[in-house]
């Protein structure tokens, strides 16, 4: 429920002052109301009015600790996502043939054996079907959302509001938690680089610090959710930055003072075990970054048809996931050499011996260059990483075995036409 702001004036910036200030003169004209109404002397009511303001202020600057210790925690609530904007839609629907028989029985049986909850989409670029496994319920993205980031990034630059070798300085405020390479190089002085630069910094080594540094750049997450929707994106949800976004999920609340390196990770060893399983459990139950797996591979397709983003923007960003240094053998791993992938992972924090947000999406592309996007989310596993990779792996050897099995079918096909035409 939303709550007048005029209604919370001990909030933000000087909340103890204003919160000293107001009962000192509220008993101020109390006491001086007392004492011109006994008839005091002038004297006398000088004396009671200093004793008595002397009196409050103390009990106000002993208080003040309390008041700002309500001020933290109304923050605290402030900052927490709001999870109505953050669910992921259900993706709308669109024609399409229907899927092979095949691949979504092998999808089906290979989400039964692994055992833990995973959601599972691919898609045919060229003709649309999609074959999916819980391919409507939103999963954690992770660094997956940083692709959004770097299309609604393109985007500004396809509008001539931003420009790709424009100067980016990024400063000590601007580090973020986890995997941050950018951030060694910043000094107190800053470290200047480009807008490219930090693009592929973010998708090829899925830099926390360069995407945030994007997002801030773009307009924030706003920014981010209102391009999903320009271009009918659902099922894809953005609620916040790196560095916000793993602080809630393991019960912090982002402040400057985790920045420094190993300051985020002490902070969060501190914290009470029920509290990190409630605030998990919380992004688990509705994720702050949800997407859904048909969702994701309907925009990934539509981001190969060039639907998207300009020619130029779209080569670009392709060609960069194409460099993509991060999960080499999850869903990369499954494919033969003569396929390529251009794809983005994502990897969720640990904690009591499982990981949040396993996942990997791409276009992968055959030798006779027919593409599919694919998506692969785990929720939550604690399967051993080989288990993981190896699932990963079979998803996409599953789809190197359909597009097989269709081009003996089409050469079989071809084979019959011509002898009958004999």
């Amino acid at each position: 429920m939303q709550t007048d702001p005029n209604t919370k004036p001990y909030r933000g910036p000087g909340r103890v002052r204003r919160f000293v200030g107001d009962v000192f003169w509220s008993m101020a004209d109390g006491v001086w109301a007392l004492a011109s109404g006994t008839g005091f002397a002038h004297r006398t009511k000088t004396i009671v009015i200093v004793a008595s303001l002397t009196l409050v202020t103390v009990l106000a600057i002993q208080l003040s600790p309390a008041v700002a210790s309500l001020g933290t925690t109304l923050r605290g609530a402030e900052q927490t996502p709001d999870v109505r904007l953050t669910r992921a839609d259900p993706p709308p629907v669109r024609p399409h043939a229907p899927a092979p028989p095949g691949l979504q029985a092998r999808l089906e049986a290979l989400a039964e054996a692994y055992g833990e909850p995973v959601g599972v989409a691919v898609s045919d670029v060229s003709t649309g079907w999609v074959a999916s496994v819980k391919g409507s319920t939103p999963f954690p993205q992770q660094s997956v959302s940083k692709l959004w980031v770097a299309i609604t990034t393109l985007d500004a630059v396809d509008q001539s509001r931003m420009e790709l070798d424009q100067t980016v300085t990024l400063w000590p405020a601007d580090r973020s938690v986890f995997n941050q390479p950018i951030s060694y190089r910043i000094t107190d002085e800053g470290y200047s680089t480009s807008l490219r630069d930090l693009l592929h910094r973010a998708l090829i080594q899925s830099d926390n610090a360069a995407n945030d540094k994007l997002m801030s750049l773009v307009g924030g997450p706003t920014a981010v959710r209102d391009y999903l929707q320009r271009k009918y994106l659902s099922g894809i949800r953005l609620a916040e930055d790196e560095k916000h976004l793993q602080a809630h999920i393991a019960g912090l609340v982002w402040s400057p003072d985790l920045a420094p390196y190993g300051a985020f990770d002490a902070a969060r060893s501190r914290l009470p075990r029920e509290t990190r399983e409630a605030a998990l459990q919380a992004y688990l139950d509705a994720p702050y970054d949800g997407a859904t797996p048909e969702g994701v591979v309907q925009a990934l397709a539509d981001l190969k048809r060039g639907a998207l983003l300009s020619p130029e923007s779209t080569q670009m960003i392709l060609d960069t996931m194409h460099k993509a240094t991060t999960g080499p053998r999850r869903l990369k791993g499954g494919l033969p050499r003569n396929w390529t992938i251009a794809h983005k992972t994502g990897t969720g924090q640990d904690f009591r011996g499982a990981t949040v947000g396993i996942n990997d999406v791409g276009l992968i592309t055959a030798p006779d260059g027919q593409t599919y996007a694919v998506a692969v989310f785990m929720a939550r596993t604690a399967h051993p990483v080989p288990e993981r990779l190896a699932f990963m792996q079979a998803v996409t050897e599953a789809v190197v075995e359909t597009w097989s099995q269709g081009r003996e079918l089409a050469q079989a096909q071809t084979g019959a036409e011509t002898i009958s035409a004999r």
